[in-house]
């Protein structure tokens, strides 16, 4: 339910971000958060399945416009060769945070019921609003945030929002060739990671006879990997630059994942690994050419669609997943999922020719950009 609203929240949180301040943005959607979990706990309280689904569907206009407003920050604050570290940073806390709650909420719920003497419904309601209290956290952050931006405004003396340009829905017809294929890698991609790792526990359990313990550890090792590797690969990329070649690398290693899945009885941690590893750099190193393609008024407009357009392929993909597990089983379902990274290892490939053939800057050196980056600057003080 989340994915299906985020997908249709986003873009219209998108441009509003600019033009209608984004750091209340920050805050108002960080308030859905809280509001959002607070509902869904209480609907497993009541025991009202209707009452948690409306809960999913207001966290989800907040949660993922807030990671547009998240976007427009760091894309606000950090320029350049800057923004690949600042994007594996973001990735990284994200993947801690999955972590933790992949591995603690059972914990938790257990501790609960020990302590009330209950189980069912009561028990995960309690168990789900003590782990919401990471959502007032995030709303806490997002009014630090706030003051810490309105205060660098003061003393930068800068208009928040105010570029020069006039912020527009239509901004989207303008979008260039080069960016369209990276919303087609964003979403070929990511539709092949996380419905696998909510399908995974049980293949671990099924295909390679773990245990469910096991499975839950296997499984997690995505996240757990991204968390400290994100932001190494972030300082990588900033010092080497070719952001392009990066993301090649990335889409190629995950099908690599994927394929050895499929077809073999390897030792799955070796595959998992990879797959940790490989999500880790593509995050470092696709997310930051937006800022390289469009310009600055139409980056939260630019964000906010490619936030929309992977949630909604989330969501769809995520319904035929299901489908295909259960007619027919997982090995099909590892065939869809290569199949999807096929398809982001051709768009990636048409982006390396369309950013050759154009003179475009995705795949320049580190150097290169830095040095005509002070070029830029020069003449714009003479």
């Amino acid at each position: 339910v989340s994915f299906c609203t985020g997908g249709s929240s986003n873009y219209n949180a998108d441009f509003k971000l600019f033009k209608l301040l984004y750091r209340w943005g920050t805050i108002i959607f960080s308030c859905f958060v809280c509001v959002g979990q607070v509902i869904f706990a209480m609907g497993a309280i009541c025991n009202a399945f209707w009452l948690m689904e409306f809960g999913r569907f207001v966290f989800g206009i907040g949660g993922e416009s807030l990671a547009v407003a998240q976007n427009t920050y760091a894309v606000s604050w950090f320029k350049g060769k800057e923004l690949n570290l600042v994007f594996g940073l973001q990735l990284s806390m994200a993947r801690i945070g999955s972590t933790v709650n992949m591995n603690i909420m059972g914990w938790l719920y257990w501790k609960v019921q020990d302590l009330f003497s209950s189980t069912g419904h009561t028990t995960l309601g309690i168990a789900l609003l003590i782990g919401g209290t990471t959502c007032i956290f995030s709303l806490v952050c997002a009014l630090i945030l706030a003051y810490l931006d309105k205060r660098a405004e003061k003393i930068l003396c800068k208009e928040q929002g105010k570029t020069g340009e006039v912020i527009k829905i239509t901004d989207v017809k303008d979008f260039s060739l080069s960016l369209w294929l990276i919303f087609l890698i964003c979403v070929c991609y990511y539709v092949a990671v996380f419905p696998f790792i909510g399908l995974g526990k049980v293949f671990f359990i099924e295909k390679f006879k773990f245990s469910s313990q096991a499975a839950s550890a296997i499984n997690s090792i995505v996240y757990v990997i991204s968390a400290p590797m994100s932001p190494i690969f972030g300082i990588l990329v900033d010092k080497v630059g070719r952001n392009i070649m990066w993301v090649i690398c990335a889409v190629v290693g995950t099908l690599t994942s994927h394929l050895m899945l499929a077809f073999t009885f390897w030792n799955p941690w070796i595959a998992m690994c990879l797959l940790g590893v490989t999500y880790s750099l593509l995050a470092c190193a696709l997310w930051p050419m937006v800022a390289f393609v469009v310009p600055e008024h139409q980056l939260g407009t630019a964000y906010g669609f490619m936030q929309s357009i992977q949630n909604l392929g989330l969501a769809i993909i995520a319904i035929a997943a299901g489908m295909i597990l259960d007619s027919r089983g997982y090995f099909f379902l590892e065939i869809f999922f290569s199949s999807c990274l096929c398809l982001a290892l051709i768009a990636v490939v048409a982006l390396y020719f369309v950013n050759l053939f154009r003179g475009g800057d995705l795949n320049w050196s580190a150097r290169k950009r830095e040095k005509l980056q002070k070029l830029a600057m020069a003449e714009k003080e003479i």
